[in-house]
């Protein structure tokens, strides 16, 4: 596989989109271990046998099977005009069989449904006719329709499907669109101290009531830009304010968020500057260290990382460190800024699509080279790496402090790559 250099590539198209590889590091999340996050919820799929398949392993790899179950589509399903009757039966039946009946049901839909037109509205209404009670959702596992919303968005918005407005708690804030719980040492919560608030994260539910408990708060707060669209109508629904502060790793528009949330919160101004200026001094000191043991190290980094990895890059780049490849599909809109000056700083910087299938040979050894993310170190072949997804729960000022930790102790104890990268969803249970 010929590698192309960040300057060659268009920003809105880089790559051709057509048949895909799916590298075998499976640390993301998927929409089960998503719908898993909701207390005492019960997931039924309905879908065809080869679909399935996927799901299933996944809950039971999880040690959740028991908060799993399906119903398998037909191909006479498709043209007999029952579909809406076997979903409403296929559900009435496993529900039926339940020593107790959960209060929230989530109802996966798959291509088979979009393609029929199938009508949900219809089939919720009479799911909660038959059951009062329990909550019906509707999900999708539509990976075909990714020209429009991906799944993992989409699993965002049904998520909070559930919620409604409660009474307004003033001192609650909800850290919302995140699967895997944020540092507690993250700016996020520095700030929620600062300002006496209390933070709601779904993390840290045990029952499907603490669940609810969202409905209460005064303002949601995320930094997924994936949560975007779900976040936006779990906002109007219950009628909170929202701040949305995308994960960066530039010290300026991080201050910048700091002080948008600070502002939301009723911090002093003077007592954010303060913190800003003191997290900085450190995030910075961080970078200097790292830059002094990496040395000219490669550096290498994933889009499954972060959704901010041009911005980690740039970073990386203008502290001195030797960042040499960058593998992704797309560049995230938000970053255009962070594309266009590593083209002036290191125009060269080698970039590799992760699903074009040629990528099914390629393997780039070296001396040691750091990955930063699964699919870079599967792809480089190196135990030496920093095992996150998705930002892995790290924000703010604090979070490039964090980030540099993980570099320095990836670059000290190399890991069993094998064995971590073959494990699904990270920060979940496992049975490997």
């Amino acid at each position: 596989m010929k590698s192309k250099t960040i300057s060659e590539l268009q920003f809105d198209n880089p790559f051709y989109e057509g048949l895909q590889y799916n590298p075998p590091a499976r640390g993301t999340w998927n929409i089960v271990h998503t719908g898993m996050l909701i207390p005492e919820a019960h997931q039924i799929y309905v879908c065809a046998q080869g679909c399935l398949r996927g799901v299933i392993l996944t809950a039971a790899e999880m040690n959740l099977m028991e908060r799993m179950s399906w119903v398998s589509l037909r191909e006479k399903d498709m043209w007999n005009g029952e579909m809406e009757s076997r979903v409403i039966e296929g559900v009435s039946h496993i529900v039926d069989q339940m020593e107790h009946r959960p209060p929230c049901v989530l109802v996966y839909l798959s291509c088979m449904h979009m393609f029929e037109g199938c009508d949900f509205r219809m089939i919720a209404s009479e799911l909660s006719d038959r059951y009062p009670g329990t909550d019906f959702v509707d999900c999708y596992m539509t990976p075909t329709m990714r020209k429009t919303i991906s799944p993992d968005a989409m699993m965002k918005s049904s998520l909070y499907a559930p919620v409604r407005e409660l009474d307004r708690d003033p001192d609650m804030i909800a850290l919302v669109g995140c699967d895997r719980p944020t540092d507690r040492s993250s700016d996020i919560y520095a700030l929620a101290e600062l300002s006496g608030k209390r933070v709601w994260e779904i993390n840290s539910c045990k029952t499907y009531e603490d669940y609810l408990g969202l409905g209460a708060a005064s303002l949601l707060v995320s930094y997924l830009p994936v949560s975007d669209a779900g976040v936006r109508g779990l906002a109007g629904r219950i009628g909170a304010g929202w701040v949305n502060i995308p994960l960066s790793y530039d010290i300026q528009v991080i201050s910048d968020n700091i002080r948008t949330l600070g502002q939301a919160l009723g911090i002093e101004q003077t007592r954010g500057e303060t913190y800003i200026e003191e997290k900085t001094r450190q995030a910075k000191e961080s970078l200097r260290r790292a830059a002094d043991i990496l040395g000219d190290t490669p550096v290498t980094i994933d889009y499954s990382a972060t959704p901010a990895f041009l911005s980690l890059a740039r970073v990386l780049l203008e502290e001195g460190m030797n960042v040499t490849t960058i593998y992704t599909d797309t560049f995230p809109g938000l970053e255009r800024r962070d594309y266009d000056l590593i083209c002036e700083m290191r125009p060269d910087l080698r970039v590799y699509p992760t699903m074009e299938p040629d990528m099914l040979h390629f393997r780039e050894d070296g001396d040691r080279i750091l990955a930063i993310g699964q699919k870079a170190a599967y792809f480089n072949n190196t135990e030496y790496f920093v095992n996150i997804a998705d930002g892995g729960g790290m924000y703010g000022l604090d979070g490039i402090s964090r980030m540099v930790d993980e570099m320095i102790d990836a670059y000290n104890s190399p890991k069993d790559t094998r064995r971590l990268i073959s494990h699904k969803g990270i920060g979940c249970a496992s049975c490997l």
